[in-house]
């Protein structure tokens, strides 16, 4: 028996096993609280004033000089590759006509979507009856942006000057909830900037 021989197998086996865990790990945090604050644009605001639609809030969430704040409940990312969920409470209310339809229960998801992008989703309920959750926001990612993400102090993690655009199916399912013809509410609406600031959970 070649010892050396039996002993180089071993090292090449153990170095394989130990680059593959490499390769597949990961550094997931739970999101444990936070706030995020939407700026939200004249466009959207205009568009609101011109279709006669009311914006106010569902509690918790505040709107004060045209921004929104969602406070964080939870979720979990993943700071090497940022996929993960960050989930808010609140939500926003539009009216108009007699229609009331609620957006609430925000949840940025940034795992792996149909079109590769990150997405706002959010359960909508209109006249007091849910219609199920549905991708609401395109997540447009500040230039510069890089990966891994860092937290601060290792607990605080922040994103500035996210874009947020209206996806096709929320701008579809507001122009047929109002009565309006296809396109008067369009897709890739510009509805504000975004900053997110999460309070991380222990990296242990």
């Amino acid at each position: 028996m070649n010892v050396k021989r039996i002993a180089a197998k071993v090292g090449l086996v153990v170095a394989s096993c130990l680059m593959a865990t490499t390769a597949f790990a990961q550094n997931t945090r739970t999101v444990e609280g936070g706030l995020t604050s939407v700026k939200l644009s004249s466009t959207f605001t205009d568009a609101l004033e011109s279709l006669h639609v009311t914006p106010s809030t569902v509690s918790p969430t505040r709107l004060c000089d045209g921004t929104a704040t969602f406070p964080i409940t939870g979720g979990a990312i993943d700071l090497d590759s940022a996929a993960g969920n960050i989930v808010h409470s609140g939500g926003l209310i539009l009216e108009a006509g007699g229609t009331e339809v609620k957006l609430q229960s925000f949840i940025i998801d940034t795992t792996k979507t149909t079109t590769g992008a990150p997405v706002l989703t959010g359960l909508v309920i209109v006249n007091k009856k849910l219609v199920g959750r549905l991708p609401l926001f395109n997540l447009v990612l500040p230039a510069g942006f890089s990966l891994p993400l860092r937290a601060e102090g290792e607990f605080l993690l922040q994103l500035k000057d996210v874009g947020l655009t209206l996806t096709s199916t929320a701008a579809g399912a507001l122009n047929s909830v109002y009565g309006l013809k296809p396109g008067t509410i369009p897709a890739n609406l510009q509805i504000g900037t975004a900053s997110v600031f999460a309070f991380l959970g222990s990296p242990n």
